[in-house]
């Protein structure tokens, strides 16, 4: 018995463990604090977001985050209690979730707005403003037609996939204690690769790649909207005493002082979630990628995708999460503009690297991967970019072609986001630039690398 004890403690250690930062870690020296006449002098008030599209993004014209119009409502409302006439504007600094918080003791930002919730560090300078929404409950997602667990305690020993800076590991770490101490054993936090979000998470679990997560209320309830599969177990909340706020400084305080006093009068609109839906509806529909008949053809085509994988340098399972996105594994799929094969790729871009004929599989694959690997060569092979984001780089110039990527890159730069990092950041410039395909392009294929990734094991002879 108590070696049982001793590897469920094993396994509770490794609930708490912490999840890998979401891109490349930029250094940035302390700056200094400014509080509210300091930023209404330099004309500009530093919001640090979420980076998640749940709480932050613009499409198109489209404000679609949870807190834009909330933001953008305090800005006015700034402005109008403005003495000297000056106008202040909002300066969006989107982080990674467990970044957030550090980001602002660090002086990068002068507020924080999440848009979820968060656990202030205890001992920290920081103070959180009066409650956006008061007692939020953290419930378990689950696909719908999957087992339905009536207590907390049936998720004993399952795996339950958060992504970084969850308030519900907290709260599962609890819970794994009285699970332990009853002599059970503890669920299995997986905490989930940092180029996703909490949405990501949720439209992987309708899709039966993750079997089970937890996500605050009105979030789940928010994205149930575009993703009818997910099922909301409201009567298993995890923990129900969190307050959705803003953070500042508690040198600030007169900032501090105006954002209670704004958020007393603000109500959200009507039709808040209007335009997320109208934007969203069609785009999270990443499919299964392991059932029985996928797998199948998966081994069919494996051999072909691992050869030219390992000619030019490739991970096969990225070509083979490629080949799922363009043609779901088929071979002899055809699509729009000529787009042929496994790979879906023009004859116009097979000839660009040197092979014809490619309704041969063979010649397919192998177009494909060196096209992927001239546009690394070309474009995305500088060392400062590390291999998830090159990855991503590759995809995006795929999709919408290098030459675009790389200006969607340069004005990434301009306005002060990492041009070196894809996810969360030059993304956001494609998103207001040319909508959502070429985003949710590299999302779901990312999402099929992972779910191929987590079975590698069982993929590779």
């Amino acid at each position: 018995m108590s070696r049982v004890l001793l590897i469920c403690c094993l396994l509770l250690l490794s609930c708490t463990a912490v999840a890998r930062v979401a891109g490349p870690l930029e250094v940035e020296q302390p700056k200094a604090v400014r509080d509210l006449a300091s930023i209404r002098s330099s004309g500009e008030l530093r919001v640090l977001v979420n980076q998640s599209r749940n709480s932050s993004g613009e499409v198109k014209g489209q404000s679609i985050g949870v807190e834009y119009q909330r933001m953008r409502a305090f800005e006015q409302y700034l402005n109008r209690n403005s003495r000297d006439g000056r106008t202040l504007k909002l300066k969006i600094i989107p982080r990674a979730k467990d970044q957030l918080l550090a980001a602002l003791q660090r002086g990068e930002g002068d507020l924080v707005a999440p848009g979820e919730l968060l656990n202030m560090p205890r001992g920290s300078n920081l103070s959180a403003s009066a409650a956006i929404r008061s007692n939020v409950p953290v419930i378990i997602v689950a696909k719908q037609g999957n087992r339905r667990y009536q207590s907390l305690e049936q998720l004993s020993g399952r795996s339950l996939a958060l992504p970084a800076g969850s308030v519900a590991g907290e709260a599962v770490r609890a819970l794994n204690q009285r699970l332990i101490d009853s002599k059970r054993s503890p669920i299995i936090v997986e905490w989930v690769d940092p180029s996703l979000a909490v949405e990501d998470v949720l439209e992987m679990v309708q899709a039966g790649i993750f079997s089970v997560t937890a996500v605050e209320q009105p979030i789940a309830e928010r994205w149930a909207k575009v993703m009818p599969k997910l099922r909301l177990d409201r009567h298993l909340p995890l923990a129900s005493d969190g307050d959705m706020r803003w953070y500042v400084r508690r040198d600030t305080p007169m900032l501090g002082a105006s954002i209670d006093r704004f958020l007393k009068g603000y109500r959200d609109p009507a039709d808040l979630d209007a335009a997320f839906q109208r934007v969203y509806r069609r785009l999270y529909k990443v499919h299964y990628p392991l059932g029985r008949t996928e797998r199948q053809r998966l081994e069919k085509v494996r051999p072909v995708l691992q050869r030219y994988a390992t000619q030019h340098d490739f991970d096969w399972l990225a070509l083979a999460a490629v080949a799922f996105k363009e043609s779901t594994l088929n071979p002899a799929a055809r699509g729009a503009g000529g787009a042929t094969g496994l790979m879906q790729i023009t004859p116009a871009a097979a000839r660009s690297v040197g092979v014809s004929n490619i309704g041969v599989l063979d010649n397919n694959v192998q177009a494909s991967a060196k096209y992927l690997a001239m546009i690394r060569r070309n474009y995305f092979n500088s060392p400062q970019l590390n291999e998830r984001e090159r990855m991503a780089f590759i995809l995006a110039g795929y999709n919408l072609g290098p030459q675009r990527v790389q200006s969607l890159r340069a004005e990434a730069r301009r306005r002060g986001l990492n041009p070196n990092q894809w996810f969360f950041q030059v993304e956001r410039v494609a998103m207001e630039q040319m909508g959502m395909g070429v985003v949710s392009y590299v999302n779901s294929v990312n999402k099929y690398y992972l779910a191929y990734d987590r079975e590698r094991y069982l993929l590779e002879p």
